[in-house]
């Protein structure tokens, strides 16, 4: 039993997504953040900083590097990230070589910067299952495009209109999300690396130098540090939330629809007591998910409020908010792509 519908033993299978999840196992954040570390060696001895010896040691780190998992949990209990055991692990593999691993960083650096590889990632996936929502609403077009309907307006029968009127009010938002992640993915999401206070003062007139290097090997924008500047993450959660509000949109059309006889749904709802029905489960449940997110937005607009140069309550916020809204997207992509591919029948002949 867990605590998250999206990783629950049986509730996954409605909720979750695992290619989506995937992303935010452990062993994908521990490989990103490592990724980083071995990022940065590379542009700091490219930029004289450290030996190249040193940075060659630490390129063979996530070949051989098994993490202590049990230690990392006692330590984030006490130091509120997991990036000092990390190093303090990493360090103990490196010997010599590892006074130079994690040089002019921070836990921040490595976390967000890990954070951001992996949500590159996530959105190129949603990029890929927004451009088959389409293909399946451009089919539908195709079948059922000229068929009436009833428009509806407050919910009360207004004037006819035509199926085609319909889906274009569903496809219009999707194609628009589309382009908004593909123009985050085109600008490349940020490097996060300001080092302990954001000023990368460890690095001196060389900072700027291994920051562009460091961006280019991990193919992030090259940005100033934003330890306390979290636009990026609402940015990319609200596309999230926008995303599932669509798809709920949807949701909510085809289960009303479907009420009224005008869609017909195939592909499961049954009911342990009435046989006879086939309930909009995914319809009913990319409302769900749109409502979700929706409420999650406020918290991570909350965590937009970092104090000073760097907060742990807020960045904290991020963690237990971000990721949910990463899966509950995915599922709703995922839903919507079956129940648009599963649709029947719509409007009247």
């Amino acid at each position: 039993m867990t605590a998250s519908v999206f990783d629950h033993p049986f509730l996954s299978g409605l909720l979750g997504d695992e290619e989506i999840g995937a992303q935010f196992s452990a062993a994908a954040e521990l490989s990103a953040m490592l990724r980083f570390e071995v990022a940065l060696a590379e542009a700091e001895a490219a930029e004289g900083v450290i030996p190249v010896e040193a940075a060659g040691a630490i390129a063979a780190l996530p070949e051989a590097f098994f993490a202590d998992l049990d230690a990392l949990k006692q330590a984030i209990g006490r130091d509120g990230v997991v990036i000092p055991d990390l190093v303090r692990q990493w360090r103990a593999m490196l010997a010599e070589q590892g006074k130079h691993l994690h040089f002019g960083a921070t836990s921040q650096d490595a976390i967000d910067t890990g954070l951001m590889l992996r949500l590159g990632a996530v959105l190129s996936i949603l990029d890929e299952r927004l451009t088959s929502i389409i293909s399946s609403l451009e089919g539908l077009e195709q079948r059922f495009g000229t068929r009436s309907l009833m428009g509806r307006t407050r919910m009360q029968a207004a004037i006819q209109i035509t199926v085609s009127d319909r889906l274009s009010s569903w496809k219009g938002p999707i194609v628009a999300h589309q382009a908004a992640l593909q123009g985050m993915l085109k600008a490349g999401l940020p490097l996060q690396f300001g080092g302990a206070a954001g000023t990368l003062d460890k690095l001196g007139g060389k900072a700027q130098f291994v920051r562009a290097r460091l961006s280019d090997l991990l193919q992030l924008s090259d940005r100033p540090q934003w330890h306390s500047q979290r636009a990026i993450i609402t940015e990319i959660g609200g596309l999230f939330s926008q995303v599932t509000g669509v798809l709920g949109k949807i949701g909510q059309d085809l289960a009303l629809m479907a009420d009224n006889g005008t869609a017909l749904i195939g592909g499961g709802g049954a009911s342990s007591a009435m046989p006879h029905k086939r309930n909009p489960v995914k319809a009913e449940v990319l409302v769900t998910l749109a409502r979700f997110n929706a409420v999650q937005i406020s918290g991570l607009h909350q965590s937009l409020v970092h104090e000073q140069e760097r907060s742990g309550a807020a960045w904290t916020l991020e963690w237990m908010i971000l990721p949910q809204m990463a899966i509950a997207t995915g599922a709703a992509t995922r839903l919507g792509t079956e129940i648009l591919q599963s649709i029947e029948q719509l409007g009247t002949r």
